[in-house]
């Protein structure tokens, strides 16, 4: 996969890539500079083994940009961010994982 073209759609609030003539999604809410991302949908058709990390770690460099706290309530972003530990330094102040 090329360069990743990410839309926030703030209409349906979520960051959304088309892949495959399909979308990969992550959903949020945004509350008092808090960003939740509450659910990451990866179409079953992708078979690129590394998007689903290459996709959060793209959402999470534009959500740093806009210097908001993320709160991971998706299973898959909390394994992420476990794993990248460099992006601890986004949650708020007292949230662990």
């Amino acid at each position: 996969m090329g360069n990743m073209i990410i839309n926030d759609n703030l209409f349906l609030r979520q960051y959304e890539v088309e892949i495959e003539d399909d979308l990969a999604i992550i959903e949020y809410a945004l509350q008092d500079r808090k960003i939740f991302l509450t659910k990451l949908i990866i179409p079953s058709s992708n078979k690129d083994e590394d998007f689903e990390e290459k996709f959060i770690r793209e959402v999470f460099e534009i959500i740093k940009e806009k210097n908001i706290r993320i709160m991971p309530t998706s299973p898959q972003v909390r394994k992420f961010i476990k794993k990248n530990k460099e992006f601890k330094e986004m949650l708020p102040i007292g949230v662990r994982l």
